[in-house]
C-alpha cells in the first residue's frame, strides 16, 4: 500500500496501491510513460542515480514510472518489500535465479510445473551452467533428499499447471528454512487473491502477469516480488548479493539495501545487463486488469467448480482433477491455502481416450483453443501435443499432462453456456 493511503483491504489495494494522480497533469489513471529516457536535474543527480545513491529513472530498460506503479501495486498485494516487473514470467524466473546462482550451482524444483518452466530449467539454464534437480510436490521430503551443497534455491508453484493441484507450501518452506536456501513460489495460477505465499514461508514470489493478473489476454509481463525475509548474508553462498560488486564501485548490495536486496539486484544487475524489460503499454494494461482482480478471480473459481462438478457426474468423462472437488486428494490443502477457491485451471480425460479428447478440442464453439490461461474467456488445449510437447512421456505423466489429458481455463462466461458447449462437443 502506498505510504499515504491508510486502507489495507485487498480490493482497495487492487485499485489504489502504487498509484497516485499524475503530479504533472492531475490525471487520475497512471499514464503510459512512452519514453526511453529521462532528463537529469544536474550532473550530480545523474552520478548519484548511476551509483545507486538515489532512486530515480535513468532508462526504461531499467525502470519506468508506469512499470514502477505496477511493481508497487503487486508488492502491496503480496505483502512484499519490493518488486520488479519484467517482459514475461520466464524473464522473471531467469532474473530471480540470476541473482542467486553461479555456474555449477543447483536448483531443486517440483516436477509439477508448467511445461515451459520444465524446459527452461532442464535445457536453457544449462547454458548458464545452472543445473536442476527434480522433486515431487506431493512429497516434501523429496526436496530434502534432493538438496546438496550446491543448492541455491527451491522452486514450486502454489497451484500447479496444468494439474491444478494445491502444493503444501508450508511443508516445503520448512525444508528450505532448515537448509537455509530461499523458497521461490510461482503464484501465477493463484494470484495473491487466493494465496499469499509469504504468509506460508516463501521468500520470493514470481508471476507470469500475462495470465490472471492481467486477465484479458492482451499483454505479456512477469514479476518478481521480494519477501524481504531471507538472510542473504548468513553464509557465502550468494556472492552477487553479499560481496563487493565491481560494477558499483565495490558496493555490497545486501549491506546497502537490506530487505529489498533481491528485487534491487534483479533490477540493477539482471535487468540492466540481460534486458528483458516490460513495455510501458503492457504495464499499463496490467495495472488496469489488476483493478478487477478479486472480482474476476472469484468468478473464475465459482465457474470452474460448477463445470468440474458437471464433468465429474457425466458418464462420458473418465476422471476430473480439480482441487475444489470434495473427491480431490488436494481438497484439504485447498481449504487450508485458498478457501476462496481452487483456481480456474483443471484437467480431465474422456472415456474415449486420446481420440475423444482431440474431437472435443476440435468441436467446442465457445471455448477458445489456444495456448494460454487466465483469460476472461474460457480456454481449452491438449497439453501433451502443445504446451508440454517438449517433455518425455515420463515427464508428461509426472507433470499431470499425460496423452489423454485435456486442460481447461474457465473464464467469466455464464457457466450454463460453458457446460452446454462441452456437452455438444462430447456428443
Amino acid at each position: 500500500m502506498s505510504e499515504d493511503t491508510p486502507f489495507s483491504g485487498f480490493a482497495t489495494r487492487c485499485i489504489h496501491a502504487g498509484q497516485q494522480p499524475d503530479p504533472a497533469t492531475g490525471a487520475r489513471i497512471t499514464p503510459i510513460y512512452q519514453t526511453t529516457s529521462y532528463v537529469f536535474e544536474s550532473a550530480e543527480h545523474a552520478a548519484n542515480l548511476f551509483a545507486l545513491k538515489e532512486f530515480g529513472n535513468i532508462y526504461t530498460r531499467i525502470m519506468n514510472p508506469t512499470q514502477g506503479a505496477l511493481e508497487a501495486k503487486v508488492a502491496a498485494l503480496d505483502g512484499g518489500t519490493a518488486a520488479l516487473a519484467t517482459a514475461s514470467g520466464h524473464a522473471a524466473q531467469m532474473l530471480a535465479l540470476h541473482c542467486l546462482m553461479q555456474p555449477g550451482d543447483e536448483l531443486v524444483a517440483a516436477r509439477q510445473l508448467y511445461g515451459g518452466s520444465i524446459n527452461q530449467f532442464s535445457h536453457s539454464f544449462k547454458q548458464f551452467g545452472w543445473h536442476v534437480v527434480w522433486a515431487d510436490a506431493d512429497d516434501p521430503d523429496s526436496f530434502r533428499k534432493a538438496l546438496s551443497e550446491k543448492t541455491r534455491a527451491i522452486f514450486i508453484e502454489s497451484i500447479a499447471n496444468p494439474s491444478g493441484q494445491i502444493v503444501d507450501i508450508e511443508a516445503i518452506a520448512k525444508v528450505a528454512q532448515e537448509a537455509h536456501v530461499p523458497l521461490i513460489v510461482d503464484n501465477t495460477m493463484a494470484t495473491p487473491y487466493l494465496v499469499r505465499p509469504f504468509e506460508h514461508g516463501a521468500n520470493v514470489v514470481s508471476y507470469s502477469l500475462t495470465k490472471f493478473m492481467n486477465g484479458h489476454g492482451n499483454s505479456m509481463g512477469g514479476m518478481i516480488v521480494d519477501g524481504g525475509n531471507f538472510d542473504w548474508g548468513a553464509d557465502d553462498r550468494f556472492p552477487l548479493l553479499t560481496e563487493p560488486n565491481p560494477s558499483y564501485n565495490g558496493m555490497k548490495l545486501y549491506e546497502t539495501f537490506g530487505d529489498m536486496t533481491l528485487a534491487i539486484a534483479a533490477r540493477v544487475l539482471g535487468l540492466r545487463d540481460l534486458g528483458p524489460a516490460i513495455a510501458p503499454l503492457n504495464a499499463f494494461l496490467t495495472l488496469t486488469g489488476l483493478e478487477t482482480l478479486p472480482l474476476r478471480m472469484q468468478r473464475h473459481c465459482d465457474n470452474a467448480l460448477r463445470v468440474a462438478e458437471w464433468l465429474e457426474q457425466d458418464d462420458r468423462v473418465a476422471w476430473v482433477k480439480y482441487s475444489g472437488l470434495k473427491s480431490s486428494p488436494y481438497y484439504e490443502l485447498h481449504q487450508k491455502y485458498c478457501p476462496k477457491g481452487a483456481g480456474s485451471v483443471f484437467t480431465f480425460g474422456l472415456k474415449g481416450g486420446f481420440g475423444a479428447g482431440v474431437k472435443l478440442v476440435n468441436s467446442v464453439k465457445l471455448f477458445s483453443h489456444l495456448a494460454n490461461i487466465g483469460d476472461v474467456r474460457s480456454l481449452i488445449i491438449h497439453p501433451a501435443s502443445t504446451t508440454h510437447s517438449q517433455l518425455t512421456e515420463e515427464q508428461l505423466v509426472a507433470a499431470g499432462a499425460g496423452p489423454e489429458v485435456i486442460r481447461v481455463s474457465i473464464g467469466l462466461e455464464d457457466p450454463e453456456d460453458l457446460i452446454a458447449d462441452l456437452d455438444q462437443a462430447m456428443t
